[in-house]
């Protein structure tokens, strides 16, 4: 495995909006996984011009494949066989890694069987695709343990019942992250130790919710180690969004809408990744190796941000993702059209 770790994002491209993640057509437009790919096709070029090394996938990348009301689409993935293929073949020539996280509707320890089946369906799907592109075990689907149903105990010991239900496909790609308000980083540890399923750690999930006061650094080293020596692992990375949330509310003596603003809540994901919270991290860390998912809502334009503040901030977590002084110029150019960009949109505003 190469040393330098990798950043990526997810979905959608919000520096380049002409580039489409996914077939977006209503049904009756028949959209395909095949047209899907065309988009997925220049995405790869536009990651390898900006150097981006990991890319998540969308969930809708084959549409309606698995809608169980519309058979004519059932058949696209296998019809896309060699499509899948190219873009597997160009993911690995550029080293671009890939992955999936399927909705929130993708529930393995539903009470309801036909949810669960449902679930299994979509996540089976979606394996099909990522071994059709023929990519190794680092290309994976992200998932969550999903509802409590009052039960935490008894909600996550029916997704670990689950596991052994699910195809072999499906069991070889799939990891689990623990969540914001449900089940903490001690939960999904509690399901590894009984399925062996691989985990991720999510570091604003983690300040979250951690009722158990597990230690960060040691949480991170535990759920690094449910990955095998030779697939390197990945997390995701989030800053809270702290400004004020605008809201319409409804004036209880007028009747009327009006605007009102609240504090933050701490689950909500900034636009941007805040860089000194970023290189505490990643210090705190300096001995672990993984790549990182940025889930910040600007999307590429916060990696893109990231990239030379860490390299004015923390030179020495920037070498870590083989950014150097060397890479400057063309970071500095990166930024500047970024602030060029939001100029451009202030000023339409």
């Amino acid at each position: 495995m190469n040393d330098r770790l990798r950043l990526g994002f997810p979905v959608k491209v919000m520096g380049a909006p002409d580039l489409k993640s996914n077939d977006t057509r209503r049904w009756q437009k028949s959209p395909h996984l095949k047209t899907s790919l065309e988009y997925i096709d220049a995405i790869l070029d536009h990651l390898d011009r900006h150097d981006i090394r990991m890319y998540r996938l969308s969930s809708d990348l084959a549409p309606y494949a698995t809608h169980p009301d519309m058979p004519q689409f059932h058949g696209m993935v296998a019809e896309s066989d060699a499509e899948l293929r190219a873009i597997g073949a160009k993911a690995k020539a550029l080293d671009i890694r890939l992955s999936f996280h399927p909705s929130q509707y993708v529930l393995l320890n539903s009470p309801d069987p036909d949810l669960t089946a449902k679930s299994i369906w979509d996540l089976a799907s979606q394996a099909e695709m990522l071994d059709r592109m023929e990519l190794g075990p680092e290309a994976v689907l992200v998932t969550h343990v999903g509802g409590t149903y009052g039960d935490v105990p008894a909600s996550r010991a029916r997704w670990a019942e689950t596991w052994d239900t699910l195809p072999e496909p499906v069991r070889r790609r799939l990891v689990l992250e623990h969540d914001d308000i449900r089940f903490s980083a001690a939960d999904v540890l509690w399901i590894h130790e009984r399925t062996g399923v691989r985990l991720i750690f999510d570091y604003q999930h983690f300040w979250c919710l951690n009722p158990e006061r597990l230690d960060m650094v040691e949480t991170v080293r535990r759920i690094l180690a449910t990955w095998p020596d030779t697939t390197r692992p990945k997390l995701h990375y989030s800053s809270p969004r702290t400004e004020f949330r605008a809201l319409k509310r409804r004036d209880r003596t007028t009747k009327r809408l009006k605007n009102v603003s609240l504090p933050p809540v701490w689950t909500g994901h900034a636009d941007f990744t805040n860089p000194f919270e970023f290189a505490r991290f990643m210090r705190d860390c300096e001995h672990l190796v993984f790549d990182v998912m940025l889930e910040g809502k600007a999307k590429d334009l916060s990696l893109l941000k990231l990239r030379p503040d860490l390299l004015r901030y923390a030179p020495d977590v920037a070498a870590r993702f083989g950014i150097g002084q060397e890479d400057a110029a063309t970071l500095e150019a990166e930024e500047a059209g970024l602030e060029a960009d939001e100029a451009a949109l202030d000023e339409a505003a």
